[in-house]
């Protein structure tokens, strides 16, 4: 059982006692998965939006009952399940579904296990990045995360496009170094991807 977080009792709390605020944060954080979650089971984009609005309808109804006995996320999707099986009951859909029909409903997305790796190499590399002096860190940031060309960083920081490549060149050894340690690291290129 996942344990709420203070920010998820707060908010809960807060659209219990009927804050319009909360319970718009509510609809916010989770509507997008909710009718994600109902596309995927229905397979039409307007029955899940239908079934989405049913699925928020019924929340409010049973928030006074919410014990938090499971994570608001768990307790409103399996709202949204219950949604479903009586649709599915009303509209005699209890039907079988092929393999390939499952296969075209599939999340483009990641993989759960994909996206937390990438969010912690990401964070590491963030970290990182802050302790690099400082020429070099302005030099990382303008060029691979705001976006600059090299040309466009070298005008941003007043030096020859030829110290851009040097910093980033020097930025690239030291991230290499502090993340993979010394022995066997593969070469990172210095240049930004092409869209």
């Amino acid at each position: 059982m996942k344990v709420m977080d203070a920010d998820e009792l707060r908010g809960i709390t807060a659209a219990r006692r009927g804050e319009p605020g909360a319970a718009a944060a509510l609809v916010e954080r989770f509507y997008a998965r909710i009718y994600a979650f109902l596309r995927r089971l229905t397979g039409s984009e307007a029955t899940a939006a239908d079934l989405t609005q049913i699925t928020f309808s019924r929340l409010w109804a049973a928030l006074p009952g919410f014990a938090g006995r499971s994570s608001p996320g768990a307790w409103l999707h399996g709202i949204a399940h219950h949604v479903y099986q009586d649709w599915c009951r009303r509209n005699g859909r209890w039907e079988w579904r092929p393999d390939a029909w499952w296969l075209e409903q599939a999340d483009a997305a990641p993989p759960p296990d994909q996206r937390a790796s990438a969010t912690d190499l990401a964070a590491a590399l963030y970290a990182a990045v802050d302790r690099l002096e400082p020429d070099l860190r302005e030099t990382v940031h303008l060029h691979y995360f705001q976006g600059l060309t090299l040309a466009e960083t070298a005008a941003a920081l007043d030096v020859a496009p030829s110290t851009v490549k040097h910093r980033l060149r020097r930025a690239v050894h030291e991230l290499q170094t502090r993340l993979l340690g010394a022995a066997d690291k593969p070469r990172i290129s210095t240049t930004r991807p092409s869209p």
